[in-house]
């Protein structure tokens, strides 16, 4: 009874085996069919078979964080260019002594001017804005300075040939404040370290009310710094702007 079930089940197997082979022989996709049955027949029957799933079309969408990045950017834009500043012209008053020179992109403009035998520039930096009131009731200089914006300036008065004077400024709205005063020589070269000088506030009190007065008949004074002020904040809102522009270029690249 065994010998004949052996006989029956080799039987089976081989009719299974000429049916494949004939299959084969007439259609190469049908035997990728009866092979793949085969391997589901497999893969149903045993379960730790590994699953592979493969995807025909890769993902070609940006990061969520950068669509997010990118709106805001343009709603910063939007901001900026709604602001009352963006595209205000400062019209430079006629007594002004300066000519201005402004290259876009740049974070200072250059003032020029001739007087006299003398050549003078001045590089103006963006203004250092105090938006708050102070508490404090002192009424000293320094606090006074403390809750007042102000505009940092560069002066070089410079003399046919040999040495210059360089004078770092400080513009209030009613005053101008030397930091410092330096005797500079072109011609020193890199290793060598000249002398600065004293603090200018330990010069003499008349030494330093000359030489405010010598820079405020070049024309440093309050009248020009507080232009330069408005003059600064403006050209601030429209760097600020082409700041933002690029940098939503460079996102959406």
């Amino acid at each position: 009874m065994a010998f004949n079930t052996i006989l029956r089940k080799s039987g089976s197997f081989a009719r299974a085996l000429a049916v494949a082979g004939q299959l084969t022989k007439n259609n190469h996709s049908g035997h990728r069919t009866l092979l793949l049955t085969a391997t589901n027949q497999h893969h149903h029957k045993d379960s730790s078979f590994p699953r592979f799933h493969f995807s025909s079309v890769a993902s070609k969408k940006k990061p969520t964080s950068d669509e997010n990045l990118l709106r805001i950017i343009e709603s910063e834009i939007e901001c900026a260019q709604d602001t009352d500043d963006h595209g205000a012209v400062e019209e430079v008053p006629s007594n002004f002594p300066f000519k201005i020179v402004d290259s876009p992109g740049q974070q200072t403009i250059t003032l020029e001017r001739t007087y006299q035998d003398e050549e003078i520039k001045v590089e103006v930096h963006m203004p250092d804005l105090v938006t708050g009131e102070e508490n404090d009731e002192d009424n000293d200089n320094e606090s006074e300075r403390a809750s007042q914006s102000s505009i940092p300036l560069a002066v070089s008065v410079y003399k046919k040939g040999g040495s210059y004077l360089e004078f770092n400024c400080v513009g209030y709205p009613d005053e101008i404040v030397i930091d410092s005063l330096s005797v500079k020589n072109p011609d020193l070269s890199e290793d060598q370290i000249a002398y600065e000088g004293p603090d200018f506030q330990d010069l003499d009190e008349n030494l330093q009310k000359s030489f405010h007065k010598f820079l405020e008949i070049r024309g440093i004074k309050p009248s020009t710094t507080n232009f330069l002020h408005e003059y600064m904040i403006n050209k601030d809102s429209k760097e600020y702007l082409v700041w933002l522009q690029k940098l939503k270029s460079f996102v959406q690249a």
